[in-house]
């Protein structure tokens, strides 16, 4: 793709040079805060995703009132004010309702709000959102109105700008459609992969082995020499609540506290240690009972994540938990079996009918050791283990690669964004 023939200085050092006939002028000027509430809240309810903008909430539920949640109607910018920073925002295509935590705009002149996604979140301007953001720590930064409105927004000519917009729909929607292909071979993927890990834990290895009616029916058949045991016969649960917990002021910057795991660092089983928060020395010691260590296994009970189980492995320091999850810890049988058995169909169905709440699903901690298990012998889980090891190792590298390529879609439609929308290259 050609440049522009002419730049100018856009008199922003973060911006740059931006073409010639672009203007700048300050959000404030662009976009005006809209205060319209909800009467009776049976709107339409919209959530806010640093990945995918606006969208429609998933897990519903009308048990809490949504009275005096905002309306957004089609086009406005909705801001989670804590989230700006990281993608937190994002043009509706919707008419629905939002948290009154959130911001919501409209426009004051004309402009394709399109152009207005696009544009805010690139890096450049989330690195802008991160200087005009207030708090003593990321955890605690806030983007307000005041703040938003002094951001210095890029203008090009309207019909410039839906040229733009129908350019990256185009190209942007070829990547989605490239990465929803990749996604759906990994959950083809995952799938084959929990059939192996199920038969396993649930009919063992032996295909002549005499079996038996385990007396449950999502159970069903099992060695005629197994046992089923409760969750709570096997291993202690240890979680954050009551005075346990803590608040954003316990939360300290890399180096100087422990690691604090949450679901985003449970990946397919495994711990993914790349983005990790921190907690203070004195909240790590203040609860020894949660602190982590390989072998551990952790639990969510609490979130849209409830029911993910992930074997601690190669822990990079000391660490502890976040409120939504549970450790499991003094386990009777191998580690790794038990690690496989809770990804197994087995508990997905006792996940499934024990879990409550719509907003927030939760689990109590009771219901989880009451969670029954296959239990054969321990050399047998043993064999088990080594067993699914090898089965599933080709399907978990196949997993990585379509992984990696996601990234690399990712990353290129990223690029194609922030050159067209800052003026680097020219749509033609």
């Amino acid at each position: 793709m050609e440049r522009y023939s002419e730049y100018k200085d856009s008199g922003a050092q973060w911006l740059g040079k931006i073409p010639k006939h672009w203007d700048v002028i300050k959000a404030k000027y662009l976009w005006n805060e809209v205060f319209s509430f909800s009467e009776n809240g049976s709107e339409n309810l919209l959530s806010v995703s640093q990945y995918d903008g606006v969208t429609q909430a998933k897990n519903e539920s009308r048990s809490e009132s949504l009275k005096g949640y905002k309306k957004v109607v089609k086009d406005n910018l909705v801001i989670n004010i804590m989230l700006a920073w990281m993608g937190g925002l994002g043009v509706s295509e919707y008419n629905g309702i939002v948290s009154p935590a959130y911001c919501v705009y409209g426009l004051k002149k004309a402009a394709n709000p399109r152009f207005m996604h696009y544009l805010y979140k690139t890096p450049m301007y989330l690195a802008e959102f991160a200087r005009h953001s207030t708090g003593v720590i990321p955890s605690r930064w806030r983007m307000y109105t005041d703040d938003f409105g002094q951001v210095l927004t890029l203008i090009p000519p309207i019909d410039e700008q839906d040229k733009i917009v129908s350019y990256l729909d185009k190209v942007t929607s070829k990547i989605d459609e490239a990465i929803a292909q990749q996604q759906k071979m990994i959950d083809l993927l995952n799938e084959r992969k929990q059939i192996i890990i199920n038969n396993a834990v649930t009919q063992g290895l032996n295909p002549d082995a005499p079996m038996k009616d385990s007396g449950i029916d999502w159970i069903g058949e099992i060695p005629e020499h197994w046992e089923l045991k409760k969750l709570k016969y096997i291993c202690k649960a240890f979680g954050r609540i009551g005075f346990r917990g803590y608040s954003t002021t316990d939360l300290v910057n890399e180096g100087e506290g422990c690691i604090t795991l949450s679901p985003s660092n449970m990946v397919s089983g495994h711990m993914c240690y790349d983005s990790c928060t921190y907690l203070s020395w004195e909240k790590y010691e203040e609860s020894p009972e949660i602190k982590i260590y390989n072998g551990d296994i952790l639990f969510v009970k609490t979130g849209s994540t409830y029911g993910k189980s992930s074997l601690v492995e190669d822990l990079p320091m000391k660490a502890t938990i976040n409120p939504q999850l549970l450790v499991l810890k003094n386990i009777s049988c191998s580690t790794e079996y038990l690690s496989y058995v809770l990804q197994g169909k087995s508990i997905k169905y006792q996940i499934e009918t024990s879990v409550i709440g719509g907003t927030i699903p939760t689990i109590s901690q009771s219901k989880i050791l009451n969670y029954i298990i296959t239990y054969p012998t321990i050399a047998e889980q043993v064999k088990i283990v080594a067993y699914i090891k090898d089965m599933i190792l080709p399907i978990d590298n196949a997993i990585d690669i379509a992984n990696r390529q996601i990234t690399l879609l990712q990353e290129r439609k990223q690029i194609i964004i922030n050159d067209v929308v800052i003026g680097k290259v020219k749509v033609s």
